[in-house]
């Protein structure tokens, strides 16, 4: 993406007011991607955190720096989908005349195009939701909710993701990259259970 229309440099300020904007992208697609990176880098300060206040403890070495991959990840892929957006709507205004042909083909390639970017975003929100699961069962107990909030935003931005894939897809509804991005889902929410009832959950609250 040109840098002058990045999402990665805007304050959060500026990328509100930008998703805000009466303009369709970026979108869902984008702020899906943003919640991943989010969700990651969250993950990483978790991971650290655990680290450095008890070094002995289970997590394995290196969690912060893979929290810290799929966080740039994910990032990149927020311009990466509006960039595909864009190029969808380049190719519907392709003239239909005097032949359709190259018009269906160009918007073919741009919603396969448009499909991959969520396709990818899915399974990479798997991965963090995961993080956060593991970090909520062997990180510090003190940054549990933090954990679980990992795994809660991974899942529903995999969620988001497997919608696109679909919307984007929805002239071949057995295209198998559908059902694979909604099994990411799936298991980005299960994983997101898990971490919420692992075994640092908090006790249950009585009120008198």
């Amino acid at each position: 993406m040109n840098e002058d229309r990045s999402l990665l440099p805007l304050s959060v300020a500026d990328l509100l007011a930008a998703v805000a904007k009466d303009e369709p992208a970026p979108g869902g697609g984008a702020v899906a991607a943003v919640a991943a990176a989010l969700a990651a880098a969250l993950a990483g300060m978790a991971a650290r955190y655990a680290q450095r206040s008890s070094p002995d403890q289970r997590l394995p070495r290196g969690l912060a720096e893979q929290a810290d991959a799929l966080c740039s990840r994910a990032a990149r892929l927020a311009d990466a989908d509006t960039d595909a957006y864009r190029e969808y709507v380049s190719a519907t205004r392709l003239s239909r005349s005097p032949d359709p042909e190259p018009r269906r083909r160009a918007i073919t390639a741009a919603l396969d195009a448009a499909a991959a970017v969520p396709s990818e975003l899915a399974s990479l929100a798997e991965e963090i939701a995961d993080l956060g699961r593991r970090l909520a069962f062997d990180g510090n107990p003190r940054l549990r909710s933090d954990a679980c909030t990992t795994a809660l935003v991974a899942a529903a931005a995999a969620a988001g993701a497997a919608l696109l894939v679909a919307d984007n897809l929805a002239a071949r509804p057995g295209d198998r990259r559908i059902t694979a991005a909604a099994d990411s889902a799936a298991r980005a929410r299960k994983l997101a259970d898990a971490a919420l009832s692992g075994p640092n959950a908090a006790p249950e609250r009585t009120y008198s």
